[in-house]
C-alpha cells in the first residue's frame, strides 16, 4: 500500500514560496509595458525630429520630412516587448461586417491619410484576427501585443514595426 508523506507547516510554506518564486518570471512576462512613441525611434532620429523647423502649411505642395528621418531605423531592443501603446487607426483590411482586422497604428490623427506619412518607425502594422469596429476615425485606442521589428510596406506607407494585437480598447481621456 502507498503511504502519503507528511510535511510540516514550515515545509509546506517553504515549498509554496519556492513555487511562487519560480512562477514569478512567468507572470512578469505577461505584464504590458506602456510604450511611448519616441521609444520606437533611435536617439539620432529623435534628435533630428527635435531639430526640425516649425511646419508652415503655406506655399507650394505638402511639407516633406527630411529623407534621413524616413529611413525607418528601429530600436532593436523593442523586438519582443509586450507593449501597450496608444494611437490612431488607419484601416487596411475590413471584414464584410465592417470589423477591422488589419491596420496601421499611428501616433496622431490624420497620419497616413494626409501627406506626408510619419516616419516608418512611427508606424506599427497591426493585425487583430477577431476584428473590432470603429465608430469614428479620430477615436484613439490602446493596443496590446508583442512588438516585432519587422518592416511592412504597402501603397499607403511603410512600417518599421509589426504587432499581433491581443487586446484593443478605446483610449479614455
Amino acid at each position: 500500500m502507498f503511504k502519503v508523506p507528511q510535511f510540516s507547516a514550515v515545509t509546506v510554506r517553504a515549498l509554496a514560496l519556492t513555487l511562487a518564486l519560480l512562477a514569478a518570471p512567468l507572470s512578469l512576462s505577461a505584464e504590458w509595458r506602456e510604450v511611448d512613441w519616441l521609444e520606437l525611434m533611435p536617439e539620432e532620429d529623435v534628435k533630428l525630429l527635435e531639430s526640425l523647423p516649425e511646419i508652415v502649411h503655406e506655399g507650394d505642395g505638402p511639407f516633406l520630412l527630411p529623407d534621413e528621418i524616413m529611413t525607418g531605423r528601429i530600436v532593436p531592443e523593442m523586438d519582443g516587448v509586450a507593449a501597450r501603446i496608444p494611437g490612431f487607426v488607419v484601416p487596411l483590411k475590413v471584414t464584410g461586417d465592417m470589423r477591422i482586422i488589419e491596420f496601421f497604428l499611428v501616433p496622431y490623427y490624420g497620419a497616413c491619410i494626409h501627406v506626408p506619412p510619419p516616419p516608418p518607425n512611427q508606424i506599427i502594422h497591426v493585425t487583430y484576427a477577431p476584428g473590432f469596429t470603429l465608430e469614428v476615425l479620430y477615436d484613439p485606442f490602446w493596443i496590446q501585443g508583442v512588438l516585432r521589428t519587422e518592416t511592412l510596406e504597402n501603397d499607403i506607407a511603410r512600417a518599421s514595426y509589426t504587432l499581433e494585437a491581443e487586446k484593443i480598447e478605446r483610449y479614455v481621456f
